[in-house]
C-alpha cells in the first residue's frame, strides 16, 4: 500500500554527499565572517604592506 503525507514533507533520507557539502558551506561562511570581522577592527590586511617601502 502506498503511504499518504497529509501535507507533510515525505521522509528524506541522508545523502552523504548532501550533508559533506552543507557543512562546508557552513565552515566557508564562518571564515568568510571571521575575516569580514578582522577587515572592520582593524585586523591585519590579506596582503601585502604598501609602506612605500624601496620607493625614491
Amino acid at each position: 500500500m502506498e503511504q499518504k503525507y497529509h501535507g507533510k514533507k515525505q521522509p528524506k533520507k541522508t545523502d552523504p554527499r548532501e550533508d559533506r557539502l552543507k557543512a562546508a558551506l557552513k565552515a566557508n561562511m564562518a571564515k568568510r565572517k571571521a575575516q569580514a570581522r578582522a577587515r572592520a577592527a582593524g585586523g591585519p590586511a590579506d596582503g601585502p604592506d604598501n609602506n612605500d617601502k624601496g620607493q625614491d
